[in-house]
């Protein structure tokens, strides 16, 4: 019998192909990166190419991570492989009224600028 490599191999060379597989979005699809909110809806999309999605309907809640690829006119994909999710761009990001907008799945998308808060001082630590 030969030798089987152990699980923490194998789990450690998938996430080393998985993250190997995310390209920086295409410079022509630089409007879908930032991070998006609709309603029950969070789509966040890095420029290196890896992207989150949530969706929370009624009970059910749908999570995907993974690199982003694929983009066309009519959409995107999120994961590698047998194992990504297609996305229908109905309406591509826009500017309405000095805010982001894109229609995902039947869902309207708001871009959110997430801007970094300066520590107000070596000691400072964050509060609720």
């Amino acid at each position: 019998m030969s030798p089987r490599p152990s699980a923490r191999w194998l789990w450690l060379a998938a996430c080393l192909w998985l993250v190997a597989c995310a390209k920086p979005v295409p410079v022509d699809y630089a409007n879908y990166v930032g991070h998006w909110r609709g309603e029950g809806t969070l789509l966040v999309i890095r420029a290196d190419g890896h992207a989150d999605y949530e969706r929370v309907t009624g009970k059910s809640r749908l999570s995907i991570e993974g690199a982003c690829h694929s983009f066309t006119e009519r959409g995107f994909k999120i994961g590698v492989g047998l194992l990504s999710a297609s996305f229908e761009v109905s309406e591509p990001p826009r500017r309405i009224e000095g805010r982001w907008r894109m229609t995902v799945d039947g869902v309207e998308l708001t871009r959110v600028d997430i801007l970094p808060v300066p520590a107000a001082g070596p000691d400072d630590t964050l509060r609720l």
